[in-house]
């Protein structure tokens, strides 16, 4: 039996989990999203040009590598269709794009419905991409959900009248514009006819997969720390971008699992509200995001810059069961002349190890941090970990030794190859 290896962010997301799963995908038969939704995006470069992929799995740049879209995903088809155009015209063929029949859809009162709430926080929002991920999740948990399998046949237009019916009876409460219900039904009922032809029991696919003893890559979205369970709660995303949401996203038991790589920056960067508690509020966090380029793929927001820390790390490698790290933007932090790496948290007078998602504990926190001297120079031409400068090695070498991981994967540059393999 063939096992199934999974690439997940270790932070707040952002991490270049594209740029792994791509190369990884070279070799799998079957790259998997497993969830989430359009408010993630992984950018890959080839050939100098760029692709933020949402939905599709970033495998589909490989054509031997069936790209499927998981049931934990939930799928904006509008978004979904602009990627598989975008594909097709650059001479990219989606013939191997696989959407499973169990996955939900976003429709535009789960996208109104988010705005609103968010409006309605006041000073406690929760900084959400506004497409309409946490609604659709919200609706599917509830069971009035639209699942791609209704989509696709004429139960979509009864079950879209009953929701639009009773969203709009919120909207006019709260004096939000009603939804037209014959207009919407009648454009998604064109969208279902482009995506038809993708659905699949995608459950089978894999098992069937699994059975031939090919290679399977599950890519995550988001990351460790935006958990609904394990993350900086209410500041998270609406689903489980860690080790569980892999199995309930795709149908693949635990057994299946073999590597899972962790991804993160060498520095680190988060969209949106909560808790950051190594995050620079001057020069030095501009100065990375500048030398980052640190604006979100999907909703081109400026990031929130700062140390790397790896007692959140710790967390991650324990919660999702991290086998090898992949570690991106090196060549980014090895820009500035001193480099600050926080190894603990001093917590009312003890230092400690422990990670805690709790925002009182992460309050009465401070980073404990250790300097390394950065100037690492250029790494474009580096094949090997060995010849890295020593001052990046004695960076990098730090980072295991306090997590207990090893490095698998050092970033190098934006472009698709510029990785060194360990």
């Amino acid at each position: 039996m063939s096992k199934v290896n999974v690439v997940l962010g270790s932070f707040f997301g952002d991490e270049g989990k594209g740029k792994i799963i791509d190369y990884l995908s070279e070799n799998a038969s079957v790259s998997v999203r497993c969830s989430g939704g359009n408010n993630a995006g992984h950018t890959i470069t080839v050939n100098g040009k760029k692709f933020a992929f949402h939905l599709i799995p970033s495998g589909i740049l490989n054509s031997n590598t069936k790209a499927l879209i998981g049931n934990g995903v939930v799928i904006d088809p509008k978004v979904l269709i602009e990627e598989i155009n975008n594909l097709e015209e650059n001479g990219y063929s989606t013939k191997n794009l696989y959407i499973s029949n169990k996955a939900h859809i976003i429709m535009p009162y789960h996208i109104n419905l988010d705005k609103l709430l968010e409006e309605n926080r006041g000073n406690n929002k929760i900084g959400t991409t506004a497409r309409g991920i946490g609604p659709a999740y919200c609706d599917k948990y509830e069971r009035s959900g639209i699942r791609v399998e209704d989509f696709i046949t004429p139960r979509f237009r009864e079950l879209a009248q009953i929701n639009i019916a009773n969203k709009n009876k919120i909207f006019e409460a709260f004096g939000y514009p009603i939804l037209d219900a014959e207009k919407i039904i009648t454009e998604y009922e064109e969208y279902a006819k482009i995506l038809a032809p993708y659905v699949k029991d995608t459950i089978n696919m894999i098992h069937q997969s699994l059975e031939n003893n090919e290679n399977i890559l599950c890519e995550g979205a988001q990351a460790t720390l935006l958990d609904i369970d394990f993350g900086t709660y209410p500041y998270v995303t609406s689903s489980n971008p860690t080790i569980g949401g892999v199995c309930t996203g795709t149908g693949i038991g635990a057994k299946d699992i073999g590597e899972v790589y962790g991804v993160l920056k060498a520095y680190s960067s988060k969209v949106g509200e909560g808790p950051f508690l190594t995050e620079q509020s001057n020069e030095i966090g501009d100065t990375i995001r500048e030398l980052g380029h640190e604006y979100g793929t999907t909703t081109k927001r400026p990031r929130r810059c700062g140390w790397l820390d790896l007692v959140a790390l710790k967390y991650a490698v324990r919660i999702n069961g991290i086998t090898g790290l992949a570690i991106n933007h090196v060549d980014t932090i090895g820009k500035l002349s001193k480099i600050n790496l926080c190894v603990a948290y001093e917590h009312k007078g003890k230092v400690s190890m422990d990670f805690s998602t709790n925002t009182t504990y992460i309050a009465n926190c401070k980073p404990v941090y250790e300097e390394f001297d950065g100037n690492f120079g250029d790494l474009s031409n580096i094949q090997t970990k060995e010849d890295l400068p020593q001052n990046a090695k004695k960076y990098l070498k730090r980072i295991e030794e306090v997590v207990g991981v090893p490095i698998k994967f050092i970033g190098t540059g934006p472009d698709r190859d510029a990785m060194i393999i360990c």
